[in-house]
């Protein structure tokens, strides 16, 4: 085993010794592997029972460098109100479609302007087939109405204020498949 050569101090984490019937075999690995690096510690670990969590945490902690904090204090979250708004959709399609739910589902911010207090919203839900389109609408239209009305609730309390949300629901067939449609959905 080759290991690269770096100047960083290196915590050495050996995962998984709940699963070791004889423990005495750590030593001998821990050994060849320390003959190749300086490690700043070896902590064997069982992530699965959190035995040895403690000196992880006491291993690492020194190593880690202090600065400002990146984000304000009061900030949730690094992604666009445009990227929540398609992530708080998709959460009521999860929670109303359940088991109906289509695999191939995504939802697209195509429109998303701010007019004052009032942010208005235009969503499609894209679907891969016009049978997955049918189970997203509802009968009468009614689980699209409530997966809309529940986002925009939802929305509302999020950014403080009205939202306008219009969604509908278009057919794309092989979109999952298409790169470039995945990534101009954040989808990477």
């Amino acid at each position: 085993m080759e290991l690269l050569p770096t100047e960083t101090p290196v915590v050495l984490v050996i995962n998984k010794v709940d699963r070791l019937a004889d423990k005495r075999q750590l030593l001998p690995f821990i050994a060849s592997i320390a003959a190749e690096r300086e490690f700043a510690a070896v902590v064997p670990l069982s992530a699965e029972t959190g035995a040895n969590a403690d000196e992880l945490l006491k291993a690492c902690g020194p190593l880690l460098p202090e600065q400002p904090a990146i984000f304000d204090a009061d900030d949730i979250t690094d992604r666009s109100e445009r990227f929540l708004a398609a992530e708080f959709i998709r959460e009521k399609l999860f929670r109303l479609l359940g088991e109906e739910l289509p695999y191939g589902l995504a939802v697209e911010i195509e429109k998303f302007e701010i007019d004052g207090p009032v942010r208005r919203i235009f969503a499609a839900i894209i679907v891969d087939r016009p049978s997955h389109k049918a189970m997203v609408i509802g009968r009468g239209g009614e689980k699209l109405k409530r997966v809309s009305s529940e986002a925009r609730v939802d929305l509302e309390k999020l950014f403080g204020g009205p939202v306008y949300l219009e969604v509908w629901v278009k057919v794309k067939g092989g979109w999952a498949d298409d790169e470039r449609a995945l990534k101009s959905l954040g989808i990477e």
